[in-house]
């Protein structure tokens, strides 16, 4: 018997739902979840009966960032590369890419949404760049979150990894809009409505266009940020920031209290 799919695949009326669905893994970016991602993204791209695209997650969160259980176990190499692919693949599709937000988001997590064209966010979700806390640091994702964040919201979150609710998202430019749980469904609905009844090529012309920054932002950064990560999440400090966590301890780094 083959394993349920990670992400699951659907088309409605033009638009293409892409779900994460681990929910046992708080959809964190395994290699296999990630994999299938790309497929689907790249199956999304080339149906030009499809001119939209949502982004959603099962359980309680939308996706935790990296599978810290593979890269403790000799996955740093080829993570932040993966991760890159994810993030420019998003981007660079033709059609519209609208992130919908029902869970908790963190790390990596914040980079996906970020590459996204739109982003609705239920009011209780809560946001954090939780790598300065393992030893790391924010290198691939910034490619995506630093154009949309204010400077002072970038030093205050990516150096305490503190975790912020959405209306702080909203405020600092990070998601689109944040409205109440129970109004998610219909203002992402309404917003869907507003690509239907619009021109194909007018969505993919402009799509483009708004999306030049990011675009030119990975291809130009891209190398240099995944080479940072790799040397980081490789690197001792981090190895013992990741296995603390797995092991729920203070890493033997941590400041005395």
């Amino acid at each position: 018997m083959s394993e349920a799919p990670l992400v699951r695949y659907e088309v409605s009326r033009g638009v293409a739902t892409l779900t994460l669905d681990s929910p046992r893994n708080r959809n964190a970016l395994s290699r296999a979840l990630v994999t299938q991602l790309l497929e689907r993204l790249n199956a999304v791209g080339a149906d030009p009966g499809v001119r939209a695209v949502v982004l959603a997650a099962t359980g309680p969160a939308f996706c935790a960032g990296a599978d810290l259980s593979e890269m403790a176990d000799g996955g740093a190499a080829k993570a932040p590369a993966v991760l890159l692919d994810v993030l420019r693949t998003i981007v660079t599709l033709p059609q519209p890419v609208v992130a919908k937000v029902a869970g908790q988001v963190r790390a990596g997590g914040i980079g996906i949404v970020g590459a996204c064209d739109v982003a609705v966010v239920a009011e209780s979700v809560k946001f954090a760049f939780t790598e300065a806390r393992i030893g790391v640091t924010p290198a691939v994702i910034s490619l995506t979150t630093l154009p949309h964040l204010t400077s002072r919201a970038a030093s205050r979150y990516f150096l305490t990894g503190e975790a912020f609710d959405a209306a702080e998202a909203a405020r600092i430019g990070l998601i689109t809009s944040a409205v109440p749980d129970a109004s998610l469904e219909g203002a992402v609905e309404q917003i869907l409505e507003t690509f239907r009844v619009s021109s194909p090529q007018g969505l993919r012309e402009t799509k483009q266009l708004v999306a030049a920054g990011l675009r030119a932002r990975i291809d130009s950064g891209g190398a240099e940020m995944v080479a940072l990560s790799g040397r980081l999440f490789a690197s001792e400090e981090a190895q013992e920031g990741m296995l603390a966590f797995l092991e729920r301890r203070p890493p033997a780094w941590a400041a005395p209290k």
